[in-house]
């Protein structure tokens, strides 16, 4: 009978606290209630072959970014890569293919692959979504934009423009500082690489068969084009890793590190490809049209491991913290409002331009939710 009345007690005792830790919001030492809770459920849909709304709110913004590169990255192949059946394309424009030659021979070949590689990513997270019961990323109807219409496009409608961007090429001499990392610099100001593609508004494509015309003028186009590639390719390198960090589920974590991986590999491979345009015998070379100047990085005021072309690995930094060796790492990594920050850096570059404020509105709406996901043992 002491016993009952004594384990009576206790119990209700627990019962007691239970009720002032979930009406205080589970406050408290250990894991909190909700955050228990949290995860009980996220096993459970995990369970039932389902995914958790961060879980589908990360792939599906993925899914997102990678229909909008290959919209871009079609883009380039119909005009400047290798014509076959293996991925859309056009009909290939020589003269443009030409000026790509001159910065790499297997430069259609790489754009080639790369529009491939985009094209199985968001068709793969399409598909995984759909087999998750979770709804698939359709920007069908934004298709909107004309594009190019120089002999060898297609004509179809486009997602993207490609025709006044604005490059922010920073990211050259971020991978090349060993001083500053911008998780633990956020306000530190990088060098650009090509200063000009940073202060107007520049095709990537030629936008007719005008644009062929005079040589500087559609070599600089390609130059563009050859600087933008890494430019988003840098973007997405970062941020899967970054988006990563956010998943509850094992095989979306495996997903988004298995993607991730391959935007490194695209951005290393044309970081090498641009250097070819800001170095002898291409560089320095002036647009006679509109004044943009590629300069040789290799002689001064430039040079030295900040500007070289010849550095396309990353430079140890810090990482985490000051206190810990340097590291050499991608970067920026940090996940608060990642996907906020690709949509923006979209904007800036110019690809939405012409586009429908609902678009963007999408983007906008897929990112919010992206970075709202939280791990589930998460406080």
């Amino acid at each position: 009978m002491g016993n009952s009345q004594s384990g009576g007690h206790k119990s209700g005792s627990r019962r007691a606290f239970l009720k002032k830790g979930l009406a205080a919001g589970a406050a408290g030492t250990g894991i909190s209630f909700l955050a228990e809770n949290r995860a009980l459920v996220a096993r459970d849909e995990h369970h039932r072959g389902g995914l958790t709304k961060g879980d589908a709110a990360l792939l599906r913004f993925a899914a997102a970014a990678e229909i909008l590169e290959s919209d871009f990255w079609i883009q380039y192949n119909e005009l400047g890569g290798v014509q076959d059946t293996e991925v859309p394309g056009g009909f290939g424009n020589p003269v443009y293919t030409e000026k790509f030659e001159n910065l790499d021979e297997d430069f259609p070949q790489y754009i080639h692959d790369n529009t491939d590689d985009e094209i199985t990513h968001f068709t793969f997270l399409n598909a995984y979504l759909q087999s998750k019961g979770a709804e698939p990323v359709n920007l069908e109807q934004f298709r909107t934009l004309p594009g190019s219409t120089a002999t060898g496009s297609s004509g179809q409608p486009r997602l993207t423009n490609l025709t006044q961007l604005t490059l922010d090429t920073s990211w050259w001499t971020r991978y090349r500082s060993d001083a500053h990392n911008p998780d633990l610099d956020p306000n530190f100001k990088f060098s650009q690489a090509v200063p000009g593609l940073s202060q107007g508004k520049f095709t990537a494509i030629p936008r007719t068969d005008a644009d062929l015309s005079p040589d500087a003028h559609i070599q600089a186009i390609a130059n563009t084009a050859a600087f933008h590639m890494p430019t988003i390719e840098q973007g997405g390198n970062s941020l899967y890793p970054s988006m990563a960090q956010r998943a509850t589920s094992v095989e979306v974590l495996r997903i988004l590190i298995s993607i991730g991986p391959t935007e490194t590999m695209h951005f290393q491979t044309w970081s090498d490809k641009a250097g070819a345009a800001v170095s002898p015998p291409l560089a320095p070379l002036t647009d006679p049209t509109n004044g943009l100047t590629f300069p040789d990085l290799n002689s001064p005021p430039f040079g030295g491991e900040t500007f070289t072309t010849t550095l396309i690995m990353p430079e140890p930094c810090p990482f985490l913290s000051r206190k810990l060796p340097k590291c050499s790492i991608i970067r920026p990594t940090k996940t608060r409002r990642a996907a906020m920050g690709a949509v923006a850096f979209l904007t800036a570059m110019g690809l939405f331009i012409g586009q429908s404020p609902q678009c963007v509105d999408v983007m906008r709406e897929l990112a919010e939710e992206a970075d709202a996901a939280r791990r589930a043992d998460d406080d």
